[in-house]
C-alpha cells in the first residue's frame, strides 16, 4: 500500500517523508493511500497479545499508518458507556487522560521515522501533557507554548513531570499557535499540533473504535467539542473512508459543539460557512478556549460530508452537564461536557430525535480540570465526634 501527502483544496502531492504541514498553496495536507482496507484484520487483532495490536490506533495500522515500530503507551481502547439514553466514548481513559494520546502516537511516531531530535506544540493543556509523555518515551526533547494563566494545573502539572521545557506566551492559544509554527520553521523542530495531518490519521481512529464497539453498525449522531477542530477534521475523514471501504452501511451526522464565548465556528457555520471567524475566546471549557481554529477547512468538509451541525452552548449549560456525566460515575473535564449540554439543546430544537442512537465522545478526564469540580455544598467541616457526624446526616 502506498501513503503520500496530499493538499485539500489544489490536491498536489508530497512525499510521505517529507516534514511540511501546509501545501506551497498554503492550504492544509492529508494523510492518503490507495487500496481498499479489509475491517476483519481490525477484529482479529482485538484478541492479539502484540503490544502494537493492543493499542486502539495501531490496531487499524493500514488505514492510519503503515508502520512495522510505533511509539505506543499503547492508547485507545476506551469504552463506550451506555447511560440516559445515550452512548458516552470516554477518551479520558488514554494513558495521559484525553484523546490527545491518538493523534500523538502517530505524529511522534512519524517525528522518529523523519529524524526529528525535538517536537513542539502550542496547547490549552491536554496536547502539551501527551506530547510530553510521547516524547519522553521517545527520547525527544519537548517544548510546548502555553497561553500563560489559562493553562488548568492538573493539565500543566503532567506536562511538567513528563519533563517538557514549558514556555509561558503573554497572550492566549491563538498567540502561541502562531508563535510556535514561527519557531518550528526557523529552528527545524517538528510540529505536531492538528495542522500536523498525522496527528488527524490518529484521531480518526476514536470514530473507527467506537464503530467497531457497535459491531460496525453507525449510529445516527456523534457528538464532539469543538476548539482547534482536530477531531470534528478526523472524524469527517474516519467516517468518508469507513462508509468507501464498506465497513459501514450508513454516515452517521456530526455534531460540532463549541462554547458560547469560543464560537468562530459557529459563527461561520451560521452563514453557511461563507466567512471564516476568528475572535477573542473566553470560556470555562479551557481545552476549547480557541478563537482562530487551524483545522476550520477541514472540518468544513466534515459537516458538510455527514450533514451534519455545528451549535453552541453557554458556560453554565456545560458546568450543568458537566455535573450530570459526573453524577453518572463517568467524570469528565469541562470542554467534554460540551457534547450533553449539546445533544440537550438540539433535542429541544427537533434536530435530535429520542429514537436516534446518539455518541456523545468524551474527550478528557475528570482530573485534568481539578479546580473546575469542587463543589463546595458538598464541603462540610465538623468537630471530631459522633454527634457532629449525625447531625449533619440526619
Amino acid at each position: 500500500m502506498t501513503e503520500w501527502l496530499q493538499c485539500i483544496e489544489c490536491g498536489t502531492r508530497f512525499d510521505i517523508l517529507e516534514v511540511r504541514y501546509t501545501c506551497s498553496c498554503g492550504n492544509l495536507l492529508s494523510v492518503e493511500r490507495d487500496g481498499i482496507v479489509d475491517r476483519d484484520a481490525f477484529d482479529d487483532r482485538r484478541t492479539s497479545r502484540a503490544p502494537i495490536d493492543q493499542s486502539g490506533v495501531w490496531r487499524f495500522r493500514e488505514g492510519v499508518l503503515n508502520v512495522d515500530r510505533a511509539i505506543t503507551h499503547p492508547e485507545g481502547a476506551t469504552r463506550l458507556y451506555e447511560r440516559m439514553g445515550l452512548l458516552f466514548k470516554h477518551e479520558g481513559e488514554n494513558p495521559t487522560g484525553s484523546f490527545k494520546d491518538r493523534g500523538m502516537t502517530v505524529a511522534v511516531t512519524q517525528a522518529v521515522r523523519v529524524g526529528a531530535r525535538a517536537v513542539a506544540c502550542a496547547s490549552t493543556g491536554n496536547t502539551s501533557a501527551s506530547l510530553a509523555a510521547y516524547a519522553a518515551q521517545a527520547g525527544l526533547r519537548a517544548i510546548v507554548f502555553v497561553p500563560a494563566g489559562k493553562v488548568a494545573s492538573g493539565k500543566l502539572a503532567q506536562t511538567l513531570a513528563y519533563g517538557a521545557t514549558v514556555l509561558q506566551i503573554r497572550g492566549d492559544f491563538d498567540a502561541a499557535m502562531r508563535l510556535v509554527r514561527e519557531a518550528c520553521d526557523r529552528l527545524g523542530i517538528y510540529l505536531v499540533n492538528s495542522i500536523n495531518p498525522f496527528r488527524i490519521e490518529g484521531q480518526k481512529t476514536i470514530v473507527w473504535e467506537l464503530l467497531q464497539d457497535l459491531d460496525w453498525s453507525a449510529p445516527d449522531w456523534i457528538v464532539v467539542p469543538a476548539g482547534n477542530l482536530g477531531n470534528t477534521s478526523a472524524f469527517g475523514k474516519a467516517l468518508r473512508e469507513a462508509h468507501a471501504h464498506g465497513w459501514i452501511a450508513r454516515m452517521p451526522r456530526l455534531a460540532s459543539i463549541q462554547a458560547h464565548g469560543a464560537n468562530p465556528f459557529y459563527r461561520s457555520f451560521t452563514e453557511s460557512f461563507g466567512t471564516r471567524h476568528r475572535i477573542a475566546a473566553e470560556t470555562v471549557a479551557s481545552a476549547i478556549r480557541i478563537g482562530d481554529p487551524v483545522s476550520h477547512d477541514k472540518a468544513v468538509a466534515a459537516i458538510r460530508d455527514t450533514n451534519g451541525v455545528v451549535e453552541e452552548v453557554t458556560d453554565a449549560e456545560i458546568l450543568a452537564a458537566k455535573r450530570t456525566i459526573d453524577g453518572l460515575g463517568i467524570g469528565c473535564e469541562p470542554a467534554s461536557a460540551a457534547t450533553l449540554a449539546g445533544v440537550t439543546k438540539l433535542k429541544a430544537a427537533g434536530v435530535m430525535r429520542e429514537d436516534e442512537r446518539i455518541v456523545c465522545v468524551l474527550t478528557g478526564n475528570i482530573l485534568k480540570d481539578p479546580e473546575a469540580n469542587y463543589r463546595a455544598e458538598n464541603v462540610v467541616e465538623i468537630d471530631a465526634s459522633i454527634e457532629a457526624v449525625e447531625r449533619v446526616l440526619a
